[in-house]
């Protein structure tokens, strides 16, 4: 998740294009979806995903990074939580409507790979509430947005992390990844 340094996600009408990125994070980011195998998304990030990755290893210029992580979305299982979703189109993408735990409780239980959530702000807040999240991983932007949809809203109770380990990027960003005290 990337994440202002005042703690928003996105600007006030969605806007990423704030988001520092550079080739070493994205080679961070090979290394993280490569121990994936599921990927969780919210209906809205859900819509902006399938419409650039499906295709953006073949579009003209596609970069290193285009490449491989679209070679590994397409791959990968897809679920979308939502409670309007009706229908998705791409390949291995299902729709979980209610029932969160469960759904979460069960494939941790299934063999295979890494669950991982992409962005997702609302989504992500009902997985902190539940508890589900066993380690979170921050990219903390040097930029003040100054308001825009906040990384953690309505969470019912405080939450003790452990910082496993942290990185600083070039262009300033700050990886931080966290673990949850209780696991």
């Amino acid at each position: 998740m990337h994440v202002s340094l005042d703690g928003f996600v996105a600007g006030p009408n969605g806007e990423i294009d704030w988001i520092f990125l550079d080739d070493e994070m994205f080679e961070d980011v090979h290394d993280l979806v490569s121990k994936a195998d599921t990927a969780l998304f919210g209906r809205v990030t859900y819509h902006i995903m399938e419409d650039y990755w499906p295709t953006a290893a073949n579009r003209p210029g596609a970069t290193k990074h285009d490449r491989e992580h679209s070679s590994w979305l397409s791959l990968a299982s897809k679920i979308v939580f939502s409670r309007t979703l009706k229908k998705v189109n791409w390949h291995y993408t299902r729709i979980v409507n209610g029932r969160v735990s469960e759904e979460i409780a069960e494939l941790k239980k299934q063999p295979g790979k890494n669950l991982i959530l992409f962005a997702s702000p609302g989504l992500a807040s009902t997985f902190m509430n539940l508890n589900l999240i066993d380690e979170y991983w921050f990219n903390v932007n040097p930029i003040l947005l100054g308001e825009g949809i906040p990384l953690f809203k309505n969470l019912s109770d405080m939450r003790t992390l452990k910082l496993l380990d942290s990185k600083t990027y070039k262009q300033g960003v700050v990886n931080l990844h966290y673990g949850r005290t209780d696991s």
